[in-house]
């Protein structure tokens, strides 16, 4: 279950046919700490998107991959911000660096003046639990939504199931499960509480971040005692891991819809 890499033609690659984004702008001092903007190619829906990327958190997968999933989203109206964040192997990546670089993306999204101020969140797999996690911070409020794509968003499950080999131990810095140390209270989306709407979107069929992860986030998050905003699973039959991501595929324009949705809540 370490598979991660799509083939050199998966449609999550950037080709030729991307256009490169509008600008890069910064939110921190290290090289990793920019955001890159597409702007709406048809009228705007006043909202940014702010996309986070998967990649189990590791160095070698960075931004490059969701300029596609970018693209589509400034093609149906979107404002869209894409987050590079320090990864694992990168000096402050992991925890809490990785999130903490997230955090303060938001917060200078948010900020930017050339930006719609309504925001939605979209994460797919390491970005899924990244946005899923910013859910229940309280910062978080005023946020309209966040959408998971196969997101890791419990990681204690994700272990149990083998995901991403080694990922969730190397990311938090200790074994979750076998080691106590791990920090899993905060670190943990499914022991959480979110406090702004959370849509997962899972394919059966993925290999990747079994949709086992999903269920298991919204089984925990349903049986708390603690007041929560509103999470719901949309299972997509047919779909693996990278289908979420590609503009092409059909579920693509179900994942639209969901972002609309959380606009207009």
């Amino acid at each position: 279950m370490d598979r991660v890499t799509p083939p050199p033609d998966a449609p999550g690659l950037p080709s030729a046919s991307t256009p490169p984004p509008a600008r890069t702008a910064a939110y921190g001092s290290d090289p990793a700490q920019v955001y890159d903007v597409r702007l709406p190619t048809r009228a705007s829906t006043g909202t940014t998107v702010v996309i986070v990327h998967g990649g189990f958190w590791r160095q070698q997968f960075d931004r490059a991959h969701a300029a596609p999933q970018a693209q589509a989203f400034a093609a149906a109206g979107h404002h869209v911000a894409v987050v590079e964040y320090r990864r694992v192997g990168m000096p402050g990546g992991g925890w809490p660096g990785t999130f903490d670089d997230v955090t303060a993306s938001i917060e200078a999204i948010r900020e930017d003046t050339q930006l719609p101020s309504r925001c939605v969140l979209v994460g797919h797999s390491a970005g899924g639990y990244l946005v899923a996690l910013a859910a229940s911070q309280p910062w978080a409020h005023g946020i309209r939504g966040v959408v998971s794509l196969a997101g890791c968003v419990d990681l204690v499950k994700g272990v149990e199931l083998g995901m991403g080999g080694t990922a969730v131990a190397d990311f938090l810095g200790a074994a979750p499960v076998t080691d106590p140390s791990a920090p899993l209270a905060a670190a943990d989306p499914a022991m959480t509480t979110p406090a702004v709407p959370v849509v997962l979107v899972h394919g059966d069929l993925d290999e990747t971040v079994p949709i086992e992860v999903s269920r298991s986030y919204l089984a925990k998050v349903e049986s708390a005692t603690t007041p929560h905003a509103d999470v719901e699973l949309h299972a997509i039959r047919g779909a693996d891991h990278f289908a979420l991501i590609d503009p092409g595929a059909p579920v693509f324009a179900e994942i639209l819809d969901r972002v609309t949705a959380l606009t207009q809540h």
